[in-house]
């Protein structure tokens, strides 16, 4: 029998799902530019910070609130976003934000104070919440076969990857000759590629695929809190260190909020997360697995650009190079995740791929101290597991939820990586301040210092690489308990 969708008649013919990439290439364009907005945005706009603070006579503190206000909101809104979407249409809510999106950038033009940008930063981080997370949902959603699946999402994630690497250098030429506003008001024609896009290449949510249960908004606000906090400690940790008492202020609240939420989510008849949801095999082990992607990758980001700059004495440009094997990978991988797939299936996909990022934490842990070969070698291997496991873990969340909340567990895997990237960089923060006597950054250092550093980098690769590893044998246990066939040639119509 034939449903409706806003009042339209959908026939079977209008369900079918296409069955290559060409036939869904417009759908793809549209959902890419979400995703190369939300790469892009923050790369391109740090290059800009200097100019920022001289145009709009910014202190330090508002202009790291020009990045972390977006990063902030964005990071805790997924969920709630997500939850929404699952409900009320993802195609609804993401162009919804996608309209939000268009009209904060063209509010550029008239910002005249560091308030005002954050404002406009924060519009923006609200948009990214409602849009991303629904970007890879959908077309999770588009296709049947798992297949299928995973080369749209790998396609959409390579779009976004290749304008994060090309970000800072757009950026520097868009400078040259424009106003920094020119920036972010290119959002607004991405913005509206992707409406033309959605709203051409992806049907309707069919009603059959969301849920009506009530928004749970008091689980929302506590969830939201939670992230928030988790998200702004690590931040504190790093740049007040280990004795902060502020940063382990927010860490408390954030873990009694974790508490609250777990409770009234176990309570309520209507949760905005089901925790039974998450203890399913396949979503546990593939949030575990891009918990350890993302800890190792804003861990072993930060670490490295520390030490080619200020131990080795490498200057920013250079540095820059340095860390191409990570960008080469980053971008170039994406023609191996299909085959891998292919011959492993997507479970053991995930697993090796998770281990992969485990090994290249442990090469950096072990041998930084010997040169730069090491810490390519680091960078390349820490890249190669993150593009397959961003993409197949992902994917293995929304197989393992029930299709009414793909959305959310879309949410749930950016979360996971959100939370993990300020775990990350907390670690290194809390190390370094508790190993280097003196300011990190007032170079040159005394022989003594050059110890230290070394010593701390060292300690803080090793940690790392001990809870990347926990989290990869966490999510292998949990994997192995799942019930689902892994074959490679599995397809989504045996579901």
């Amino acid at each position: 029998m034939d449903a409706t969708r806003d009042g339209r008649l959908v026939t079977a013919a209008s369900r079918r799902s296409p069955r290559t990439l060409a036939e869904a290439w417009i759908a793809l364009a549209g959902l890419s530019a979400v995703f190369l907005f939300e790469m892009l945005d923050n790369s391109i706009l740090n290059v800009a910070l200097p100019t920022i603070g001289r145009d709009l006579h910014a202190s330090t503190i508002e202009l790291q609130w020009v990045t972390s206000a977006y990063a902030v909101v964005f990071g805790g809104l997924m969920l709630v976003f997500g939850a929404i979407a699952d409900r009320f249409g993802r195609r609804r809510v993401m162009i919804i934000g996608l309209v939000l999106l268009g009209l904060a950038s063209l509010a550029t033009a008239w910002v005249s104070t560091p308030a005002e940008l954050i404002a406009v930063r924060c519009a923006m981080g609200i948009a990214a919440a409602m849009t991303t997370p629904g970007s890879m949902a959908l077309a999770f959603r588009l296709f049947r076969d798992d297949g299928l699946r995973v080369r749209a999402i790998t396609l959409i994630s390579t779009v976004g990857l290749v304008g994060m690497a090309i970000g800072p250098t757009a950026g520097g030429l868009v400078l040259a000759v424009a106003p920094w506003q020119v920036l972010l008001l290119m959002n607004a024609p991405i913005a509206a590629l992707a409406i033309i896009g959605i709203r051409l290449g992806i049907s309707a949510d069919d009603p059959t695929e969301l849920h009506r249960d009530p928004v749970d908004v008091l689980g929302a606000v506590l969830g939201t809190v939670t992230i928030v906090l988790a998200l702004l400690a690590p931040t504190l940790f790093a740049r007040e260190g280990a004795g902060s008492w502020g940063a382990w202020a927010l860490t408390v609240t954030a873990v009694l909020t974790a508490v609250l939420f777990v409770v009234r989510e176990r309570a309520t008849p209507h949760p905005l997360l089901d925790l039974k949801l998450i203890a399913l095999p396949l979503v546990s082990s593939g949030l575990l697995f891009k918990a350890a992607a993302g800890l190792a990758t804003a861990g072993l980001g930060y670490l490295a650009t520390l030490q080619l700059q200020l131990q080795w004495g490498w200057p920013p440009a250079l540095a820059s190079l340095g860390m191409l094997p990570q960008v080469l990978v980053l971008i170039a991988g994406g023609a191996f995740v299909d085959p891998l797939v292919r011959w492993a299936g997507l479970e053991r996909a995930a697993w090796i791929s998770a281990v992969t990022v485990v090994a290249g934490l442990a090469v950096y842990g072990v041998l930084n101290s010997f040169g730069y070969v090491f810490v390519a070698i680091s960078l390349a291997l820490v890249a190669a597991g993150l593009r397959v496991v961003g993409v197949v873990a992902a994917t293995n969340v929304m197989r393992g939820l029930p299709e009414s909340r793909t959305s959310i567990g879309a949410a749930l895997t950016d979360t996971a990586t959100e939370v993990a990237n300020g775990v990350g960089i907390a670690v290194i923060g809390t190390v370094l301040a508790a190993l280097f006597t003196g300011s990190i950054a007032a170079t040159p250092w005394t022989a003594h210092q050059g110890e230290q550093f070394q010593t701390g980098v060292t300690v803080a690769g090793l940690a790392l690489t001990v809870v990347a590893a926990l989290l990869v044998g966490w999510g292998f246990l949990r994997a192995g308990r799942s019930s689902r066939p892994t074959l490679p040639a599995e397809s989504a119509a045996t579901r």
